[in-house]
């Protein structure tokens, strides 16, 4: 694709990134089938190649985002499967990180859009926060018929699950391998998942221990920035990652780590992307070094090696998390370790589809995002499963609410079958 942008622009580094992005872009198109809100839509503008050609108009002009632009870029669920699909290597996840950081400092939204967005920026990455919010939610849920914005719907039917007590394994501290001490890792205990389920972060360090790893929860870590990220509010997106780099540096430069352990997909796709979100700072080495230290919870289970497990009698449906499959193209691995554990693993049609939860999408765009759910729940339900598996907190979430087959995190899973307790869902 040509481009059009003067030397001037190109001394911004987000404008000149967007522009080697736009020129290995070859119209092709392949990303149309692959694009969940087209396959809704069916709208051109709503594809990767539609929302490309917006980009390019608004960053090559210099010109405020318009509201059409806007509408088209909010809808994009940044679920990458355009990415996996893409056969020039476009690298459309920093594109559009960067029109909506450009989006966020050219256009006046609606108040009302304003005040959701800020109040879930402030809310969502500070568990305590998030658990105070969902209480309120509770209380103001028997009034859900007479709210008239679908968006404040969505957040209230968010409210419908239980809240688990606060887990003292998220505070910062370390816990010892169980025998033979194979590895250090630090474990991202992240934010919204510490509100909304308790028990994989506890899983996880359970079977990370069990495996011979020390466990380390940094003091300093807390919300990877993905959230605030995806929203175009780079500087609040910046400030949570840079805390995360300086408290895992520390952890570096004392007991050493092998890996820093991600047990929610869209979080490991920000942390990995690190090195590039701090190119231009002066922590961009600190920065690249962490990025290069994160790893999935799967591939660290991988590397440590999971024992065999005798057949288990349980049909796992497993859900790939957009993040995980596109994000950061580990497809196989949390496949293999059920597999492994003696699960019966299936998988539902059209797998490379994203369910439609998208970190805040579920809350911002609520009508798409229970279509894409209702398509997801009938393609997992069609495998006749006991159970269903995923990797990422806000694919459990989504789908849990839409089905009344038990889902659970693969880790849980994986700690019961080696050693750990039954997982909760599965109880009863």
């Amino acid at each position: 694709m040509q481009t059009s942008f003067t030397a001037e622009q190109l001394k911004d580094p987000g404008i000149a990134r967007a522009n080697e992005v736009l020129r290995t872009c070859v119209h092709c198109g392949f990303c149309t089938a692959t694009c969940p809100t087209y396959q809704v839509l069916g709208d051109e503008l709503d594809s990767p190649r539609g929302r490309i050609y917006l980009i390019k108009d608004m960053l090559e002009k210099g010109r405020p985002a318009d509201e059409k632009t806007v509408k088209h870029i909010d809808r994009c669920l940044s679920c990458l499967a355009c990415m996996t699909t893409c056969p020039s290597g476009v690298h459309y996840m920093h594109l559009v990180d960067q029109a909506r950081e450009y989006i966020e400092a050219t256009h006046k939204r609606p108040v009302m859009d304003r005040i959701l967005r800020a109040v879930l920026a402030w809310v969502i990455p500070h568990p305590m926060r998030f658990r105070l919010a969902m209480l309120g939610a509770k209380i103001a849920r028997p009034f859900r018929a007479l709210v008239p914005d679908a968006r404040l719907r969505a957040m209230l039917d968010m409210a419908a699950v239980p809240i688990p007590p606060v887990s003292r394994n998220d505070d910062p501290q370390v816990f010892v391998a169980l025998g033979e001490k194979r590895m250090r890792v630090a474990l991202l205990t992240g934010c919204a998942q510490r509100a909304l389920n308790t028990d994989i972060n506890d899983a996880t360090i359970r079977l990370l221990r069990r495996l011979g790893a020390e466990v380390v929860v940094a003091s300093g870590a807390g919300c990877c920035g993905a959230l605030t990220h995806h929203m175009g509010k780079a500087d609040m997106a910046h400030a949570s990652a840079a805390a995360n780099i300086r408290a895992w540096m520390a952890e570096m430069a004392g007991g050493g780590l092998d890996a820093i352990v991600i047990n929610t997909s869209g979080c490991g796709t920000t942390v990995k992307d690190y090195g590039h979100m701090f190119r231009n700072d002066p922590l961009a080495g600190e920065a690249a070094v962490i990025a290069g230290l994160a790893m999935d919870v799967s591939q660290v289970l991988t590397k440590l090696g999971l024992p065999e497990g005798a057949p288990k009698g349980l049909r796992v449906a497993y859900h790939a998390a957009c993040s995980l499959q596109h994000g950061q193209q580990i497809k196989t691995l949390p496949k293999d370790l059920l597999k492994r554990a003696g699960f019966t693993v299936v998988e539902p049609a059209d797998s490379h589809l994203c369910c439609g939860s998208a970190g805040t999408y579920n809350l911002l765009q609520p009508e798409i995002s229970q279509q894409l759910k209702a398509r997801k729940v009938q393609t997992l339900e069609a495998k006749a499963p006991d159970v269903i598996a995923a990797g990422n907190i806000g694919c459990m979430m989504q789908i849990g609410s839409g089905t009344g087959v038990p889902v659970v995190h693969t880790v849980e899973l994986l700690d019961w079958a080696t050693g750990g307790p039954k997982p909760r869902a599965l109880i009863g």
